[in-house]
């Protein structure tokens, strides 16, 4: 009996559940056996892996506090993902799984109406997986599906807030806005989702950099929201954006917002917000007792030890704003060795060094810690780019520095006399011996130091306690047992069977003898004093090209200065330097009128006016002159300014009238010897001379300009051509004319047979006039310096050039006898570049 009740009971359970799968028939255990099941089965795993994904999303972003945060803690990558792509992140594709499936087995679709109460959910969570799955298109559509389908639903509010985040993913910023502003005039929103549009909408404003707006919704947000994490970003947010808009005071009192939450919000946006405060502060009226307390204070705080790069970095900032360059320095290191995440602040801290080793004038080192701050920059930004032109300017300078202090210092020996250079070399050598002995004396305490552990570590035999009296665990016994078996066994190689007779020792060969022979007797040389005297240059034509190579460099290094690097104070020093040296006359009168200019930057009236009289008086008649006695009427009116003849003569190039253009080039580059316009000219006349006399020509022009120019933009351009461009010209071989799909008629003539070229293009103008062959073009080109072409331009295929060619020879109309070539588009352009037409023919 109990075993047939028992089955009846299983049965009328199974039979009802079967009967309440189906999804459509609308009765009530239907709809609530599919909501029940969709809700605490389906939804509620999805919603699981959603959080679990969201949270590990999260966990992973790092904020950059240099900027404005994001709103919403998620890295966007570049590449979207597209629709019918598979998702990134598993827990994301899990939660997308689940809602699909709560829609395939549990909608109730019944005459147009949904039954299932939960499908607007499991439409949201489907929309939302895919978002922060990076699909933005696919999710879009999720969330406009729940809006259409579901606008009764307890939840369109939540995805018309998600669907505009989409949208700012899509970069749709004035749509959303629009939606936003919308929603929130007309719903009648709870708290939260009051919070979350509004700060969805300040995001929307911060990309479009629209500040003062941002600040007003972001403070709304922040009111509305009762999620502490959100409070504190929020706020702080707020503080970022009064700072960009310049109001320090209303930034502090967002900041105190977010250091009033302490443990209720995350403790990173705690400190982020003291040292923002700190950061505002003026060091010229605050009390700077108080504020160094202050950051002592933080950087005694055990709990701040994750955050102590930044507050490392505060530090250092406050030492260098009172001039403690030393405290300063120590204090940027040791922010650089407790920071771990944040690469931007490794870069800051590596290029304040650079610029501590550059104040210091050591280039070199300098180099190097900016060569950091780029390693941790993003590429293509435009600090990336600012930093990276500045270590390329950097290495001009290194090799002007190295170029003037080692003239300098030739020429320094050079002016001594036989007793001064005696005297100078043997302090010198004095110095030398001095620190061999003290080397040699530190080699014979250390070695001593060896042979007594070893014979103590010998002596005292049996075992001990302590890891540390294992052989190979004692450096010393190590050095010791290695030096003792050289002496036995000799320099053996590392192989197999050491041991044996036949493997003999590495031995010095004679030449290694006789090297170290010559190292001894060099050994001795440097202890003479000929050995130094010798070597100072005596012939007068190396002598003057050693100071002109000197001033050179000078003047260079104050261009450098004054225009790259902005150091108005070092670019003085180098240029009165030059000044000093008696420099070649085309340096003395541009020096002069930098220096004038940078004292004028340094606000110092006295010396600016002591080199514009200089000027005045004793280069009257110069154009610097002209620009110092009335500088708008010669800036604005000079028809014969450096730039004015540069676009002139520019114009004679392009009008190829080359050998007119190269006159004025040279003529300039004599006249304007010395000024910055120089070297845009030589890089015009290179290319006028490549364009007459081809590539060998045009290379010589260029490698000119490099070696002459280097720290120019021009001298750089021409290096780059030279090393990437014109070894694709290279080849002079001429090409298969079955390649083309481009042919010319060439005629050739001498240049002074102008009326003959006349002529043939009047015929050839006709002809193409009168069989309406519209697809052909008629040029004039030069070749050389002594022959001009008339081209005809437009031919299909060398045939078709041939058809032409017979018509203009055979038809009486034209009658053109002149001989001529058919070739190639690319073998013409290879013709113009190296002046190879007889080879070609």
């Amino acid at each position: 009996m109990k075993k047939l009740l028992y089955i009846s009971v299983t049965l009328s359970v199974l039979g009802i559940l079967l009967f309440s799968c189906s999804t459509k028939k609308d009765t009530f255990i239907n709809r609530n056996w599919h909501s029940v099941t969709t809700k605490y089965n389906v939804l509620f795993n999805g919603k699981v892996a959603f959080e679990e994904g969201r949270e590990a999303l999260m966990n992973a972003y790092i904020d950059n506090y240099w900027e404005i945060l994001p709103v919403e803690r998620m890295e966007v990558l570049d590449d979207l993902t597209l629709p019918g792509q598979g998702g990134k992140n598993p827990n994301f594709k899990k939660a997308e799984e689940k809602a699909v499936k709560a829609i395939q087995k549990h909608s109730m679709d019944i005459k147009g109406r949904q039954r299932n109460p939960q499908m607007d959910e499991a439409y949201l969570l489907l929309g939302k997986a895919r978002y922060f799955d990076q699909r933005f298109i696919p999710a879009l559509e999720a969330f406009n599906y729940t809006i259409g389908e579901y606008p009764n639903s307890d939840k369109i509010n939540q995805a018309k807030i998600w669907r505009e985040k989409t949208h700012l993913r899509l970069e749709n910023e004035e749509f959303a806005i629009a939606n936003l502003k919308r929603l929130l005039k007309f719903e009648e929103l709870e708290d939260q989702e009051y919070a979350d549009a509004n700060a969805v909408l300040g995001q929307a404003y911060i990309n479009l950099k629209h500040k003062d707006s941002a600040v007003q919704v972001m403070k709304r947000a922040a009111a509305s929201t009762k999620i502490r994490e959100e409070q504190g970003r929020y706020n702080y947010i707020i503080g970022q954006l009064f700072n960009d808009l310049g109001y320090k005071d209303s930034a502090n009192i967002a900041f105190d917002k977010v250091i009033d939450l302490n443990r209720k919000s995350p403790r990173v946006y705690m400190i982020n917000a003291e040292i923002q405060k700190l950061r505002n502060v003026d060091l010229d009226t605050a009390n700077k007792e108080e504020f160094f307390e202050k950051l002592t204070d933080l950087a005694e705080d055990r709990e701040n030890r994750p955050f102590l790069d930044k507050i490392y970095r505060q530090l250092a900032e406050y030492h260098l704003a009172q001039d403690s360059l030393e405290l300063a320095e120590e204090y940027f290191n040791k922010s650089l060795r407790k920071v771990r995440t944040d690469r931007y602040l490794k870069s800051l801290d590596y290029e304040n060094i650079a610029a501590l080793r550059f104040d210091e004038a050591n280039y070199k080192a300098a180099g190097k810690y900016y060569d950091s701050t780029l390693l941790n920059l993003e590429k293509n930004t435009r600090k990336f780019r600012r930093i990276e032109k500045k270590r390329a300017n950097l290495d001009d300078v290194i090799a002007y520095e190295d170029v003037a202090k080692v003239n300098d210092s030739i020429l320094q020996l050079v002016n001594f006399s036989e007793e001064e250079r005696t005297a100078y070399f043997q302090k010198y050598i004095d110095e030398l011996k001095a620190a061999e002995e003290e080397q040699k004396k530190l080699e014979e305490e250390k070695q001593a130091i060896v042979d007594n552990e070893f014979a103590s570590s010998r002596d005292n035999k049996g075992p001990r306690n302590g890891s540390d009296e294992f052989y190979f665990y004692n450096q010393t016994t190590v050095a010791y047992g290695k030096n003792e078996f050289r002496k036995k066994w000799g320099d053996r190689a590392l192989e197999d069977n050491w041991r044996l007779s036949d493997k003999n020792t590495i031995k010095k060969t004679d030449n290694a003898v006789a090297g170290a022979a010559g190292k001894d007797a060099a050994t001795k040389d440097i202890y003479a004093v000929a050995f130094y005297t010798d070597k100072i240059p005596t012939d007068e034509k190396v002598i003057d090209s050693i100071g002109k190579e000197r001033n050179f460099a000078y003047y260079q290094l104050g261009l450098i200065y004054k225009e790259k690097f902005k150091e108005y104070e070092l670019a003085a020093k180098r240029l009165e330097r030059l000044l000093e040296n008696n420099p070649e006359e085309k340096l003395i009168l541009p020096s002069k009128y930098n220096l004038y200019k940078i004292y004028v930057l340094l606000e110092q009236p006295n010396k600016a006016e002591q080199w514009k009289n200089d000027i005045l008086n004793n280069h009257g008649s110069s154009r610097y002159a002209q620009i110092l006695r009335n500088p708008q009427e010669v800036i604005a009116s000079d028809e014969n300014s450096p730039e004015s003849l540069y676009a002139k003569t520019y114009k004679k190039f392009v009008a190829q009238e080359f050998e007119a253009a190269l006159n004025d080039a040279e003529k300039y580059i004599r006249q304007f010897t010395g000024e910055q316009i120089v070297p845009k000219f030589e890089m015009l006349k290179a290319t006028i001379i490549g364009r007459l006399d081809g590539y060998t020509a045009y290379k010589d022009a260029l490698n000119y300009v490099a070696l002459n120019y280097p720290n120019d933009e021009e001298g750089k351009r021409a290096q780059q051509l030279v090393t990437t461009s014109l070894p694709k010209i290279a080849n002079k071989t001429p090409m298969n004319d079955d390649k083309s799909t481009s042919f010319k008629i060439i005629y050739a003539f001498q240049k002074n047979e102008t009326e003959a070229m006349e002529a043939l293009e009047k015929t050839i103008n006709q002809m193409i006039e009168d069989k309406n062959y519209n697809s052909l073009s008629l040029s004039r080109d030069v070749y050389d310096r002594s022959q001009h072409f008339v081209v005809v331009h437009g031919f299909k295929t060398k045939l078709a050039a041939i058809t032409v060619e017979d018509m203009l020879e055979t038809t009486k109309a034209y009658n053109v006898e002149k001989e001529n070539v058919i070739m190639s588009s690319e073998n013409y352009q290879t013709i113009q570049i190296h002046k190879n037409l007889e080879e070609i023919k």
